[in-house]
């Protein structure tokens, strides 16, 4: 007990009559609302401003939330067997990160379509906006204790004893979560301070595809320290991983493939050109 740390705090955050709020919802939208916020700054270097990318961000949350909540529905059907009007309860936690992803980028790639955007600039503000986003949403998991990590005896373990907790009492377990948290600061940080210099190099939708993969490829490690069932030798987390990396090098390839070249390589091949044979 020495070298743990111990979460005594209530998952639910207040009760109106018959709606609970919980800490994990309150998270859940600050973590939205600061993706939208940075993801606006990132367009707007893009030349992408006005009220459309409010319009886009109210599509992208509205299917990612959805995305979010149909997945963990799938993957915990049994927390719902006889009670599936719970489908509908978002206030009380509940929701799969990779279903928000592509559920947020499908969107984003309707509302492209619809308004003539290019895609891939969203892509690109992507990257770093759900990497912050993600970042405050998990403060409401450390808070609620809902995904479940492996045993440890590290200085940092943590121990849930709240009655209303939706961790395991009485299990010393790794702040798996809280792990994700430091992580996606820590790749938030690196995005934007390399923004600019990978805008510059790659070409649009590169950057983004980049910090997403990199996002996907810290996830499957440390899933590793759930405790979430396997499906074919990996857990869900991971697949979902596999598949964002898998298409994110597709999706790089093609475009560096096909990129056009940036003015100061145009420059470059000029003075070649021009230069006197010797």
């Amino acid at each position: 007990m020495f070298a743990t740390i111990v979460i005594d705090l209530d998952p639910n955050l207040v009760r109106i009559g018959p709606l609970v709020v919980t800490w994990h919802g309150l998270f859940s939208l600050l973590g939205i609302l600061a993706a939208a916020r940075v993801g606006q700054f990132l367009l707007r270097q893009e030349g992408v401003g006005g009220d459309r990318i409010y319009d886009m961000a109210v599509w992208m949350v509205i299917a990612g939330l959805i995305g979010a909540r149909l997945l963990f529905v799938w993957e915990n059907y049994k927390l719902f067997e006889g009670a599936w009007q719970r489908v509908f309860f978002l206030n009380e936690g509940g929701i799969s990160q990779w279903g928000g992803i592509f559920g947020a980028l499908l969107g984003g790639y309707l509302w492209c379509r619809r308004n003539a955007v290019d895609y891939r600039q969203v892509l690109d503000a992507a990257g770093p906006a759900n990497a912050l986003g993600f970042a405050i949403g998990r403060i409401g998991d450390v808070i609620n204790g809902e995904h479940h990590a492996i045993a440890s005896n590290l200085p940092w373990a943590v121990q849930y004893v709240n009655e209303n907790t939706l961790g395991e009492p009485g299990k010393t377990v790794h702040p798996e979560v809280g792990y994700e948290l430091i992580f996606n600061l820590l790749v938030f940080a690196t995005s934007l301070l390399t923004w600019k210099a990978f805008k510059a190099r790659f070409p649009p939708g590169v950057t983004g595809l980049i910090w997403l993969s990199v996002y996907a490829i810290g996830r499957f490690f440390l899933s590793f320290l759930r405790t979430d069932p396997l499906v074919f030798g990996l857990r869900q987390a991971q697949w979902a991983s596999v598949a964002m990396v898998l298409v994110s090098v597709v999706g790089i390839a093609i475009w560096m493939r096909h990129r056009r070249p940036t003015p100061r390589e145009n420059e470059t091949e000029t003075e070649t050109e021009t230069a006197p044979a010797r």
